[in-house]
């Protein structure tokens, strides 16, 4: 029986589009298509393969503005940022293209013949995708994974399936064989989970948070499935005195506030050296007064709405009415789900603000006296993500890189994610890295053959 879903925009609360949803026997079905691709996709030369991988990039491309649009009706992101979205999913496709040509084994030393290794493709490979970034996230998972020889079913989130339906048409258009590269619009109970399940997929990409990523763990680990997960974070934006204060406090709406703060990567900790503590919420109060709330359509937008009523209701219940509110920034009245710049100051280190992952425009700033505190504070997380340190001491920059436990960090910027260098997290963070050189090697497994000389 096939459902459908209305996907709504979440700046004007109104319907979108009506998305088929595919059940059980629909999802198994193409799963079956998959796995039946797979035989011949994995033959394809590695020439022809980069070929069409190269034509793909080159599809995203020529509609960028089409996909940056259907974000932000479908997501509420901004049109600055779903521009940027667009082209970074384009720019993974063609950075992957690269692989097929040289996903290079070794010739190893041995005595009485020869011994070489292989990368042999996997199968089918299961994307989840969250939606909160829909679009890059997506190619994360199945640029590698094509290029390294396997086909992919991906299952969009279900508010937000419109831009990962679009990438499947752009996928035929630039030559992909059918079936190579399907997505599943559905229930994560029902697509997600039959993904989990079934025997002919033969590993899974999860995106999302820390408590499903448990499940889809404890689901694959029945059948000694690989896994990669990328979950939750409550990353901390550490800021020394000898920093430049003026620019880390101006950037720092930025590092927390971007998407709306429904980034797993969000430095919704900031932690302040007490000297500085005075002058940086000074200049932070500033910047947070400037951050532009408004129509995400709008190219002067800096940031949008929740991505539901059911969300905005989870985030609220984080600023309770007594919570120590520093300041607040503005956003619209009327229709959508809006939800103001939030500052807090909580003075109980137990405080959830602190340690539980709130997915909104909601920080907590909290003073440090020396570095050993500061490596303390932001270590008190089961989620270790991402991060921001703020000095202009080369050593002590270093000392808490190190020291801080946390799968990627910036000395003196925000910058998370970059396409060529690996991502991902530590603790309840995730598992395995996505992303860089090395991300096709996770859709591989490593055969060795001896040859003997006789």
């Amino acid at each position: 029986m096939t459902t459908t879903y209305d996907v709504i925009n979440p700046a004007t609360e109104q319907r979108v589009t009506t998305v088929d949803l595919f059940d059980e026997a629909a999802t198994d079905a193409a799963i079956a298509r998959s796995r039946r691709a797979f035989e011949t996709w994995r033959q394809v030369a590695p020439g022809d393969r980069a070929r069409l991988l190269r034509r793909f990039a080159e599809a995203v491309d020529a509609d960028r503005e089409r996909l940056a649009q259907l974000e932000v009706a479908n997501s509420g992101h901004t049109i600055g940022n779903a521009r940027w979205e667009a082209g970074n999913v384009r720019d993974v496709i063609a950075y992957y293209s690269a692989t097929p040509e040289r996903l290079i084994g070794q010739q190893i030393p041995v005595s009485g013949g020869i011994d070489v290794t292989f990368h042999e493709p996997l199968g089918v490979i299961g994307v989840i995708v969250p939606w909160n970034f829909p679009m890059p996230i997506a190619s994360w998972g199945f640029a590698p994974a094509l290029a390294a020889g396997n086909t992919v079913v991906m299952k969009p989130a279900e508010l937000t399936p419109m831009t990962a339906m679009r990438l499947a048409e752009l996928a035929l258009d630039a030559g992909l064989p059918e079936d190579v590269f399907q997505v599943l619009p559905g229930k994560g109970s029902v697509v997600g989970q039959r993904f989990v399940d079934s025997p002919d997929v033969a590993k899974i990409v999860f995106t999302g948070s820390t408590d499903v990523g448990r499940q889809v763990l404890a689901g694959c680990a029945a059948q000694i499935k690989p896994v990669t997960l990328e979950l939750g974070g409550k990353s901390a934006n550490v800021v020394f005195a000898d920093a430049d204060i003026e620019q880390a406090a101006a950037t720092a709406p930025s590092a927390v506030f971007d998407n709306a703060g429904q980034d797993c990567c969000a430095r919704s900790r900031i932690l302040v050296e007490r000297t500085a503590y005075d002058e940086f919420m000074a200049a932070f109060e500033t910047a947070v007064g400037r951050v532009v709330v408004a129509d995400p359509a709008d190219d002067k937008t800096e940031m949008g709405p929740l991505i539901s009523a059911a969300h905005r209701d989870r985030v609220s219940s984080y600023v309770p009415d007594e919570s120590l509110v520093a300041f607040r920034g503005t956003a619209p009245d009327g229709p959508g789900f809006w939800f103001p710049p939030t500052v807090l100051t909580p003075t109980d280190p137990r405080d959830r603000v602190l340690h539980e992952e709130i997915f909104g425009p909601v920080v907590a700033v909290v003073p440090f006296d020396d570095e050993a505190e500061a490596i303390r504070i932001a270590n008190d997380s089961e989620f270790g993500l991402s991060g921001s340190i703020w000095t202009r001491d080369i050593g002590r920059a270093i000392r808490v890189s190190r020291g801080i436990e946390s799968g990627n960090l910036s000395v003196n910027s925000h910058s998370s994610v970059r396409y060529w260098t690996p991502f991902g997290g530590f603790k309840a963070s995730g598992l395995g890295r996505e992303l860089g050189p090395d991300a096709p090697l996770a859709f591989t497994e490593t055969k060795n053959v001896f040859f003997a000389d006789n």
